[in-house]
């Protein structure tokens, strides 16, 4: 049972005596206490923050766009709009210049080809000069004048070219021989010479560095509606005196 030492409390009979060193109860050593190192403190490290990452700003939806039936909110724009220049395309026309007498005339070519000798436009011009007293074989002053000039490039074409282009052309002819009076047969005729529309048509008109003209409908025009041969010939009666004073 692993005891050493076991005294009794009282004497036991027949027991042998016991011994009284074995009853000194030694006193408990007392453990000298244990002298702890102080701790060393070590230095606080700075706390390293974390890295911040960019905020992305997310555009959130107001409350106003939100709701049902908001209108969106128009901004006005205040910066001046300056209107471009629409280009204006290039009219499209064919003249032929002739000489009957002393007349100049600048005739629409009804099919954009030069007049043949059987064409119903040039029969009717011919019956024109005929009752105008002028010989009714015209000859033709050069080649026939087309507009647009060019086909390609970046040359301006329009109205205002067009007309500065055919007033040349005719002031040319008129100084190379003289003319008593100038028939514009034909809208474009009128426009791009005489600086006029329909409305000036059977009407006598004064061109600055071209002088006298006479506005007539086009051929192509007067076999279409043949009621307008009336005002032609009243017109025609008018200025006859012109042409005929000269061929005198």
């Amino acid at each position: 049972m692993q005891v050493v030492n076991w005294l009794p409390r009282t004497e036991l009979p027949f027991a042998a005596p016991s011994r009284p060193e074995l009853l000194d109860m030694p006193e408990p050593e007392v453990e000298a206490p244990v002298m702890l190192a102080p701790a060393v403190e070590t230095p606080a490290q700075p706390a390293v923050r974390p890295v911040e990452r960019p905020k992305i700003e997310v555009p959130r939806p107001s409350l106003a766009s939100t709701r049902t039936g908001a209108k969106p909110v128009d901004v006005v724009d205040d910066t001046p709009v300056v209107a471009k220049p629409v280009p204006v395309p290039p009219p499209r026309f064919a003249l032929q210049l002739l000489r009957a007498g002393r007349c100049l005339l600048l005739v629409e070519l009804p099919t954009g080809e030069p007049f043949q000798s059987r064409d119903p436009a040039y029969l009717l011009l011919k019956d024109m000069l005929r009752a105008a007293g002028l010989p009714d074989a015209p000859q033709i002053v050069g080649e026939p004048v087309r507009w647009p000039w060019l086909n390609r490039g970046t040359m301006d074409q329009g109205p205002d070219a067009a007309r500065d282009f055919v007033q040349g052309f005719l002031s040319v002819q008129m100084e190379a021989a003289p003319c008593a009076c100038l028939w514009l047969i034909g809208l474009p005729a009128v426009r791009f010479a005489g600086e006029a529309d329909a409305e000036a048509f059977n009407r006598e008109l004064q061109i600055e560095g071209l002088g006298s003209a006479w506005a007539i409908p086009g051929l192509e025009l007067l076999m279409e509606e043949p009621q307008r041969k009336a005002a032609v010939w009243q017109a025609m009666r008018r200025l006859m005196a012109r042409w005929k004073e000269s061929n005198e």
